[in-house]
């Protein structure tokens, strides 16, 4: 064997090694690379549905549940409540609800699949703000004119107690219902549409 083939084996050999080792250092790089795209546990169960016991919610309350981050309201509507949904048609800038906020089992006068409870994502759809729950009729600082709704502190937006916003304030549409089914009379499951039973 002479000097030349074997320093030409030799570098036949280094190239290969080197080769071999650069593709073992690309897809250990890459393996976490492409991990990273997957959402971890705690951002799964974040996006998770939610189950909510009602039983206890007595009419006139509100409860809050988290869902993705946001608050997640559901309101026990009074007779009286419900009622006043319908004499406020000409004060509201999307009384049928034409605009999307609200999945299709929703769209309806009460916004809701069970006329007596309203599930809202607690969110204004102005600027981000959280509206306070005012169901108080009349109450002094919002004008004899105030059904009871939502009241939004930060830019005076209003809504009623379907979540339907007001003409003349700053939100552009009603607040946004989340999608949501009824396991049975007192179990409610936020994430999960109720079509897809």
């Amino acid at each position: 064997m002479t000097d030349e083939s074997v320093n030409q084996s030799r570098r036949c050999l280094l190239i290969g090694a080197s080769s071999v080792v650069g593709a073992v250092g690309v897809v250990g790089a890459a393996v976490p690379f492409v991990q990273s795209w997957t959402p971890n546990a705690k951002a799964r169960a974040a996006g998770a549905p939610v189950e909510v016991d009602i039983s206890k919610l007595e009419p006139g309350q509100r409860m809050t549940v988290e869902w993705r981050g946001r608050p997640i309201w559901i309101v026990r509507r009074t007779p009286e409540a419900l009622a006043g949904l319908k004499v406020l048609a000409d004060r509201l800038r999307d009384p049928t609800s034409d605009e999307p906020q609200q999945p299709k089992y929703a769209t309806n006068e009460y916004r809701s699949i069970k006329p007596e409870y309203l599930v809202l994502i607690g969110i204004c759809t102005h600027l981000g703000c959280s509206p306070t729950y005012r169901p108080d009729v009349a109450a002094v600082d919002l004008g004899s004119d105030w059904a009871g709704g939502f009241f939004c502190p930060c830019h005076g937006s209003r809504f009623d107690f379907a979540g339907r916003v007001y003409k003349g304030v700053p939100a552009p549409i009603n607040l946004e219902v989340p999608p949501h089914r009824y396991v049975n009379e007192h179990v409610l499951i936020i994430g999960v549409d109720q079509e897809s039973v």
